[in-house]
């Protein structure tokens, strides 16, 4: 016997597309922006919004099949595996930023326009601050997968922040580019963090463990 879907759930799909519809606005702009300013930290954001977009993609469709039947023993499995692959991607991205940070701190740090780097940083807090808003902090409380959408966005805006700090230094110094590859090393590590975080608890869960997805 089916269970229908609480009220909360039902809005979870329109959230998550208005949160995806404003990710992907980001990407090109962000890509744009790092590649003309040579930012590996703006590079970085780039990367880790794609990440988001692909797992917010996947994510709608498993909360679809989750509710098709939510009272399912296993109703919860589509979750998990969007997880699964959503953990591979940041470890992607972690590797491949920390990669370029490392080798770009090697070469005396190349000369970073900070302005452009600002502003996109900026643009990034304003739609990630935006995104929270729209998800609200009813999302926290209904399960794993819109908590971790959440949380994620608000670390994105934080990241954003720190982006457009070093942005504007770097701007207002004329030089200090080195610290564009610092940056972008503490968002490796962050989302490395996350990934690796969030992996575990995906395998666990597939694995059979008693994950409780519907709770804090």
């Amino acid at each position: 016997m089916t269970s229908n879907p609480s009220p909360a759930r039902f809005s979870q799909s329109r959230r998550l597309a208005i949160v995806l519809a404003l990710n992907l606005t980001l990407i090109g702009g962000l890509v744009t922006v790092g590649s003309t300013a040579h930012s590996v930290s703006v590079l970085a954001a780039a990367g880790d919004t794609l990440a988001d977009s692909v797992a917010l993609a996947f994510g709608l469709i498993a909360v679809a099949l989750r509710d098709r039947d939510p009272g399912h023993p296993r109703a919860n499995r589509p979750i998990a595996i969007v997880a699964l692959i959503n953990a591979a991607i940041l470890l992607a991205v972690t590797v491949g930023v920390t990669v370029e940070a490392i080798a770009r701190l090697g070469e005396s740090s190349p000369a970073v326009l900070g302005l452009p780097m600002a502003v996109v940083s900026l643009i990034t807090l304003a739609v990630m601050i935006a995104g929270a808003l729209v998800l609200g902090r009813s999302a926290h409380r209904e399960d794993i997968h819109m908590k971790s959408v959440l949380l994620d966005t608000l670390a994105d805006a934080a990241a954003a922040a720190g982006v457009l700090v070093a942005g504007v230094v770097i701007w207002i110094s004329g030089g200090l580019y080195w610290l564009d590859s610092v940056v972008a090393l503490i968002l490796a590590a962050v989302i490395g963090y996350a990934g690796v975080r969030l992996a575990v608890q995906a395998v666990a869960a597939l694995c059979g463990a008693d994950i409780d997805f519907d709770g804090d």
